[in-house]
């Protein structure tokens, strides 16, 4: 079951990413009996169609066809969404609220191992960390 939910949020998550709705889904038998009406009425092969509703043939299709206006607007993919993201830098030669950061640097720690007379760190499971 948990298997079935993940690969369904995937898919929902993979869908929306590519602006592809669940209504869009449901609309593609119009898509497909409008392409065969295309296809007997006008001979348009699935390419002229594509540019007929969706491509650069669409305005004078429009223009051309008024009366198929309601079977367009019932296509699927009709929606319209704008997406705009703005990258800014700033590159100033003033340092940031005038501090300065140094990198620290690396250095050896002081490390000193004295063997334990406990038996619990004998030849066991229990091996404390040796310096190489």
């Amino acid at each position: 079951m948990n298997k079935l939910i993940t690969i369904g949020t995937a898919m929902l998550i993979l869908l929306q990413s590519i602006n592809i709705h669940f209504k869009d889904l449901v609309e593609l038998d119009q898509l497909v009996e409008h392409y065969k009406f295309h296809s007997e009425e006008y001979g348009d092969n699935f390419m002229v169609f594509m540019s007929k509703h969706y491509g650069e043939l669409k305005a004078s299709h429009s223009q051309k066809h008024q009366e198929e206006q309601k079977d367009h607007e019932k296509l699927p993919f009709q929606h319209q969404s704008q997406s705009l993201q703005q990258l800014v830098f700033i590159m100033d030669s003033n340092p940031f609220l005038g501090s300065r950061s140094e990198i620290p640097l690396t250095r050896k720690g002081n490390f000193h191992y004295q063997m334990s007379d406990s038996q619990v760190w004998g030849d066991g499971l229990f091996q404390p960390p040796k310096q190489a």
